[in-house]
């Protein structure tokens, strides 16, 4: 990203500024005056700022940081009065210089070692707020670890160009034993200085050094001693509010890309034999921040998101719906079930380590801000979604792996039903079973399949052709072969195929596959007789009854207490609504919104301009916005007893593109939006699908969200946590303080959850005064916002750029468009909703003869929330935190061992049960292996 000072040079007039004027017969022009007390110290760092992928894709950089770190290492090799480089905190760009220059690995070792470059703590410097807290401490943790080759990382939460950081930073620092932070953006105006304590909800804190102008304040500095100074004189004005008597001035002598100034060296020195007002040292990070005074601090608690003084490019959140969605998928998909499921039900020798290492370093470099945020050229952001699928395919790869290993253990025959989270739980499955007796009361039949029991002869060539068609023993979703049988006689040769749902884990199919194969080539002229055996089979839905938390139970359709109903009435316009007691939902014809409990208005779609950019949302000057159809049709599906669903199929016409030179809204197109509304028996919660195929450009479409009360604030979770927001962001002319924010799973306000599937960005609109403060009745989430600049200039809500002026295609996401939410109106805990409707229980067919019985449970933890159960070094690690403004008691049941800091070290044991202070996060490891 841009700094928001570019470092540009003074001219060549020939004044001195204020210290530059001194009596020269004072001392030698080259003496540094070092026992002057009135010289202010200013502490210059040189650094580069590496986006790894932005305007330019990876390897297009990675060509220029090899040059880079080539000259640096040439340039530290020859040149001691240079003392330090700051290698832009993360350790990717040292792997990346060293897949090309291997070569150069013991170099940079040895200038590493001796601190002449300084490396991490991160692996990546990521966005804070776009990737789940499990996410940014794997990151740390990599950082560190690899760090560790090369002497070590540098022991400072170095974030020089997050955009704003999340409230639980300052403790996921403290848990890797950092005592200080750099920050730039979200730094809110209350704070006037250049340090403060920033604290974390649960009370832990960091001094954190505030780059009052950015991390490029010092870029691009003069190589002539006089320029020189008169830059550091207009920096010292420059933060001079912050600055305090004497106090030390960070110089930051770097930007985006800037290679190293192989002249500072020479100048400091001269410039210090100049004057007597200021005392120049090249110097690193650490170095600076070790003499700087940690007590008075002016103190902040919480996140950072603030824009008084620099951009906070909140847009991001809703830029690249499609990137938001597979960061979101291919996180769960590692934490939820992946890493769960292998630790708990593979063997220990079996924890695949290396698959889970490929997944996560997919993963981190993919949080990078530029890249996570989508604000990068598409070709950027092409790669992006590469690894996030990659990651995925890994992650359901594993979870499948986990599951049929917990099918092969179980004892007894038959659906096992799996939680993969710690919460005892009941939910919806849906399962495949042969069809016996008449569905009971409590099911739902999905489909049907009659059974196909017969025999047919076919002639050797075609079967050739049909064992060329299925691979291994799956037919379809529905159907695998289960067992095979062959045999001969002079008339032919007959195989006996047995069908059924579920396969099994056996080599039969294949040693039959390649026996007929064998002859068939013997026989090319036989005829074959097949025999197909195949029961009618019924795909149904049931509500599984209670699961324990990382257990399993047998398929067992519940009683349901509260079955749903779908009603479509007589009347002429043919209402469609439905309830289960808990939830009842009406649908309005005239435009395709819903009530919920009798309160109207939900799922109304309002489409406007956007003629912004990838950073920042901004409207025309010519707005079109448009909130009703043209046309509805709404059809019910599901009608009951488990599952009710109705589809609203609604026509819009969208404007097709902003004009630039008028800023206007033009044209207009048709488009078909289909929204399904999903609703479960003995559940409180409204599931939403709403898909599109999208022709417009720049334009933004919300969905409004009537809130059963006015609230003031919302509560979103972010890492570790939900936080707390008020209706407004703190802001300034160069960029206005649009209100909306991300979350990572949920957002509540007035009496309303949302659960999202990565549709992060949400705004409490529709506000009104009342008893003196401003309150809002609407809750909108951002489904889509299509732009085509990478940074524009111009804009209403941030008239100057954020990054290259780069047009580009991507961002308008002309296409599919595909959301999912819920809603939940009740009150229930919203961690537990996100779970019911993220991680969904999980059916595995089994045909027994294993060892575990028919219920279990592979890890009881209660009293907190689980984010990582995983293995390290062969034992049991589980993280936990506790989002509350109150202690808790973590229960465990009979186990012991330790809880460790973010890099293994051992704190303290605990046995059975621990308290765990409020907003507090803990790593377990686990004395047993399992």
């Amino acid at each position: 990203m841009t700094s928001s000072h570019r470092g540009a040079e003074d001219g060549n007039e020939e004044l001195m500024g204020p210290s530059e004027q001194h009596d020269r017969r004072d001392g030698d022009a080259g003496s540094t005056h070092r026992d002057t007390p009135s010289r202010r110290p200013v502490a210059i760092v040189p650094h580069t700022h590496w986006d790894r992928e932005w305007y330019e894709p990876f390897q297009t950089f990675r060509i220029e940081l090899v040059r880079l770190i080539d000259d640096l290492l040439d340039l530290l090799e020859r040149d001691p009065s240079y003392r330090s480089f700051l290698l832009d905190g993360q350790l990717a760009v040292v792997d990346d210089y060293l897949r090309i220059r291997p070569e150069h690995e013991p170099r940079l070792r040895a200038l590493a070692a001796s601190g002449r470059i300084t490396i991490g703590p991160w692996y990546i410097l990521m966005d804070e707020f776009l990737v789940s807290g499990e996410t940014i401490v794997r990151n740390l943790q990599a950082g560190l670890r690899r760090g560790a080759a090369f002497g070590g990382a540098m022991e400072v939460g170095y974030l020089p160009d997050m955009f704003g950081h999340v409230a639980q930073m300052p403790q996921i620092l403290s848990q890797a034993g950092m005592d200080h932070a750099v920050v730039w953006r979200g730094v809110p105006s209350t704070v006037d200085s250049t340090a403060f304590r920033w604290i974390a909800p649960d009370g832990s804190s960091v001094r954190a050094e505030y780059l009052v102008s950015g991390y490029g304040n010092g870029a691009s500095l003069p190589d002539d001693a006089k320029r020189l100074l008169r830059r550091i004189d207009s920096l010292v004005e420059e933060a001079g509010p912050f600055l305090g008597p004497g106090e030390p001035l960070l110089v930051l002598n770097g930007t985006d890309h800037q290679h190293p100034q192989p002249w500072l060296g020479r100048v400091v020195c001269e410039a210090n034999g100049m004057q007597q007002q200021v005392e120049l040292a090249i110097t690193s990070l650490p170095e600076y921040l070790a003499g700087r005074a940690s007590d008075g601090l002016r103190s902040w608690t919480g996140e950072l998101r603030s824009g008084w003084r620099a951009n906070l490019l909140m847009g991001v959140a809703s830029n690249r719906v499609d990137v938001k969605q597979a960061a979101a998928r291919a996180e769960r998909s590692l934490e939820r079930r992946a890493e769960p499921l292998a630790a708990l039900f593979l063997p220990s020798d079996a924890w695949p380590e290396r698959f889970l290492d490929e997944a996560w370093s997919l993963l981190i470099v993919n949080a990078a801000h530029d890249s996570i945020c989508a604000c990068s050229a598409d070709e950027v952001v092409d790669a992006v979604l590469h690894r996030y699928a990659e990651a995925r395919q890994i992650g359901d790869g594993l979870a499948a792996q986990a599951r049929r290993a917990i099918a092969a253990s179980m004892a007894d025959p038959g659906t096992t039903v799996v939680n993969p989270t710690a919460s005892p739980r009941t939910g919806m499955v849906e399962v495949v079973v042969p069809v016996t007796d008449p569905p009971g009361p409590d099911i739902q039949v999905v489909s049907e399949q009659a059974g196909s029991p017969g025999t047919l002869t076919v002639r050797a060539p075609a079967l050739f052709s049909l064992l060329g068609v299925i691979q291994g023993d799956r037919i379809d979703d529905d159907t695998y072969i289960t067992d095979a049988e062959l045999s001969e006689d002079p008339t032919g040769i007959t195989l006996r195929v047995e069908l059924g749902p579920q396969p099994r884990v056996t080599t039969v199919v294949e040693e039959v596959r390649r026996e007929l194969t064998t002859r068939l080539l013997a026989r090319p002229d036989s005829d074959v007789r097949i025999t197909i055996e195949q029961p009618a089979m019924r795909r149904i839905l049931a509500r599984q009854a209670e699961v324990a938390g990382y257990g399993w139970a047998p398929f067992a359709p519940a009683v349901l207490q509260r079955p749903v109903q779908v009603r479509v009435s007589d009347a002429p316009d043919r209402t469609v609504s439905m309830s289960n007691g808990l939830l009842s939902v009406t649908f309005d014809a005239a435009d395709g919104t819903f009530s919920v409990n009798g309160l109207p208005g939900y799922a109304r779609l309002v489409d406007g301009g956007d003629h912004g950019d990838t950073y920042n949302y901004s409207p025309p000057l010519e707005d079109r916005e448009v909130t009703s159809p043209e046309e509805v049709e709404i059809t019910a599906g599901d009608l009951g007893p488990v599952r009710g669903t109705v589809t609203v199929r609604a026509r819009y016409l969208w404007p097709e593109r902003i004009d630039d030179g008028r800023s206007a809204r033009v044209g207009s197109s048709p488009v078909d939006v289909t929204t399904e509304v999903t609703l479960l028996a003995d559940e409180s919660i409204l599931r939403i699908h709403t898909w599109f195929d999208n022709p417009c450009r720049d334009h933004r479409l919300r969905v409004h969200l009537p809130l059963p009360h006015p609230a003031d604030h919302s509560m979103a979770e972010c890492a570790f946590t939900a936080v707390e927001r008020g209706l407004d962001g703190e802001g300034r002319p160069d960029e206005y303080p649009t209100p909306t924010f991300p979350s990572r799973r949920f957002v509540c306000a007035g009496g309303l959850t949302v659960v999202h599937d990565g549709v992060v960005e949400y705004e409490l609109v529709d506000r009104e005064s009342a008893s003196e403060r401003a309150v809002a009745r609407t809750l909108a989430l951002t489904l889509l916002r299509s732009t085509g600049m990478l940074s524009r200039l111009g804009m209403r809500n941030r008239p100057l750029s954020a990054g290259p002026l780069l047009p580009l295609e991507g961002p308008q996401l002309i296409g599919r468009i595909d959301a999912r939410y819920a809603l939940c109106l009740d009150g229930t805990d919203p961690f537990r909703v996100a779970e019911a409707v993220l991680d969904p229980l999980s059916p595995v067919p089994s045909f027994g003869g294993g060892w575990r019985p028919s219920h279990g449970s592979a890890l009881a933890i209660t009293g907190a929330e689980v984010s990582s159960v995983r293995r390290q070094a062969g034992a049991l690690e589980v993280r936990a935190f506790n989002p509350s403004e109150h202690p808790t008691t973590v229960e465990v049941g009979d186990r012991t061992g330790w809880h460790v800091d973010l890099r293994g070290r051992p704190l303290s044991p605990f046995t059975g049960s621990f308290e765990l202070r409020a907003q507090g996060i803990t790593t377990l490891r686990f004395d047993e292996t399992i």
